[in-house]
């Protein structure tokens, strides 16, 4: 049996791609990507029967435009050109992808059908042909460009079977598949598993029956629910690539969830692929494309069962903690601790603490302080309590001064070594000399309670400010704190909430609590030094304090249903 309310989606949501891409045309500057992209559309839409512009020639007309634009970027490398990574096999290899899924829809075609497209075939094969050499010796940049590059390897297999295509595809496949023991791959990202890895892992496994590919889709579907969100996101904040700092949408999980709902009979994968419907589908040529290729993703999904709930991500440092007034994110595993540096590739969002109520999202908490321009805490260390009520994150900081070089370390020109003291450069050879060190240490506890969260501060070191920054999501309003500037409040002492409708969470510092700052976030050297930040978005309050100090915050969700 059919869909009907997948099918029906995907009708309005095909229709408003081809019309908003038909409309739009060809700019100056498209790259091959969206050029390729966009043929797939017309050519999928041309050929699906439930589409609004089946068999409509305009589609041919468009696709071979876009087509041809796309043989236009093709160097003599048979790679593409466009873009920052120059002569790229693995970005080429996104194109690629998409070219060989249109070969093969044409391919699969209706004889007079496949009659009507045969000039874009023959151009489509023509730019497969001359890519081919170059992917089957080109190399990669990051680790789910070895899936990319493998699909595409697999797909031009699919058209032309080939032993050197298959063997290279292995080669990259002998390094393992990047998963983790608790189901997240390498780089920690929604954005790349969604749209790279499982989609790559997925083709590689059917035309090459590679069972390890399979699986690791599998298993990153089955952690993935876990860190779906009641606002239907999914967690970014451990992820070590651009989508830390932002909220990643659950809908384009889509057909990876509705194709394991029914390849394995699954409630729990066809409820999260009925929460992604819910989202939309934004990319809808990659959805009719699948839909095309393996149909039985359109068939009707299992009985939809709610996930049996995973607490701990411990590779990723991740905690998600529910109850049913509230959930909590709480997170320590940052890479900037071990490198010191802010880098794609790394995790170093500073948020260590999220909170969902109702309506009401506290979307990031910071400790951010003025020391040496060492930036936020971030912590190094991050453990369950003995009592396995709460966890306990802490992390220690140290600046140095620098004492005389000894005699024999000596320049009689004064030409030292420019070396990185780990907040700056200088021509001073800083590890010929000893140090005077300054540090500051700092130990938070969250004990998350029925409704919400105590959350425990303690910084000791020298006499220095901090804050803490808690950022809701738009929509509501402050109750009980002050304006600070630049768009931001202040908890000046007591209590305060935020209230969305009739939902909010409360912050309460305890009657002693008193600000003794402004309250402002400071990123960082790392940031500063180029005018830059990573400040959190949203509606932002600040307690403000002093090291060496004490400060319990206690959060609860309000009006929020049992």
């Amino acid at each position: 049996m059919t869909d009907s309310e997948f099918e029906a989606a995907l009708q309005a949501a095909v229709a408003d791609e081809v019309r908003r891409e038909l409309a739009s045309g060809i700019g100056p500057h498209e790259r091959h990507r969206h050029l390729m992209e966009r043929a797939r559309l017309f050519v999928a839409a041309y050929l699906w029967p439930r589409s609004a512009h089946a068999g409509e020639g305009a589609l041919i007309d468009a696709a071979a435009e876009s087509v041809g634009a796309v043989h236009a970027l093709q160097g003599p490398s048979g790679l593409f050109v466009g873009g920052d990574n120059v002569d790229s096999p693995p970005d080429s290899a996104f194109t690629v992808n998409d070219l060989c899924d249109a070969l093969h829809l044409i391919a699969q075609a209706p004889a007079d059908e496949r009659v009507a497209l045969a000039a874009l075939e023959a151009e489509l094969t023509a730019i497969a042909d001359a890519a081919e050499p170059a992917l089957l010796v080109g190399g990669v940049h990051t680790p789910n460009h070895r899936w990319e590059i493998s699909a595409a390897l697999a797909r031009l297999h699919r058209r032309r079977p080939s032993r050197a295509l298959r063997d290279r595809a292995e080669q990259w496949l002998a390094e393992g598949v990047d998963i983790t023991p608790d189901g997240v791959y390498s780089e920690r990202s929604a954005n790349y598993a969604a749209y790279v890895s499982n989609p790559s892992l997925t083709v590689i496994a059917d035309v090459f029956d590679r069972t390890d590919a399979r699986q690791a889709v599998i298993r990153n579907l089955e952690s993935t629910l876990g860190l779906i969100h009641p606002d239907d996101s999914v967690e970014t904040v451990h992820s070590r690539r651009q989508d830390q700092l932002t909220r990643f949408p659950l809908a384009p999980y889509l057909a990876a969830y509705r194709r394991y709902a029914i390849d394995l009979g699954r409630g729990d994968f066809a409820w999260a692929a009925r929460r992604a419907l819910g989202g939309g589908i934004p990319h809808a040529s990659a959805v009719l494309t699948e839909l095309l290729v393996a149909p039985r993703i359109g068939q009707e999904l299992p009985d939809a069962a709610p996930p049996a709930p995973q607490r701990a991500w411990e590779q990723s440092g991740l905690v998600v903690d529910d109850t049913a007034r509230r959930r909590l994110v709480v997170f320590g595993g940052s890479d900037y601790p071990r490198f010191r540096r802010v880098r794609s590739g790394l995790s170093a969002n500073p948020t260590f603490l999220r909170m969902f109520a109702g309506d009401v999202v506290l979307d990031s908490v910071r400790l951010s302080r003025d020391f040496f321009g060492l930036g936020p805490f971030r912590a190094d260390r991050f453990t369950t309590r003995p009592d396995a009520l709460g966890y306990e994150l802490a992390e220690t900081v140290c600046a140095h001064y620098y004492q005389p070089l000894d005699a024999d370390r000596r320049s009689p020109s004064g030409q030292y070594a420019l070396t990185d003291d780990g907040r700056f450069y200088g021509s001073m050879s800083f590890g010929d000399r000893t140090t005077d060190d300054v540090s500051l240490q700092t130990v938070i506890d969250v004990e998350p309670t029925a409704d919400g969260a105590v959350v425990s501060i303690a910084v000791d070191g020298p006499d220095s400010a901090w804050a803490l920054e808690l950022a809701f999501g738009d929509g509501g309003v402050f109750e009980g704190v002050a304006e600070n500037g630049a768009g931001t409040r202040l908890l000046e002492s007591g209590a305060g909430r935020y209230r969305v409708g009739d939902t909010a969470i409360a912050f309460d510092a305890g009657d002693g609590y008193r600000a003794c700052g402004a309250g402002r976030y400071e990123p960082g050297e790392d940031y500063a030094f180029l005018g830059a930040s990573d400040a959190a978005a949203g509606c932002r309050v600040y307690l403000t304090a002093r090291a060496p100090g004490r400060l319990v915050l206690r959060l609860r969700a309000e009006g929020v249903a049992e």
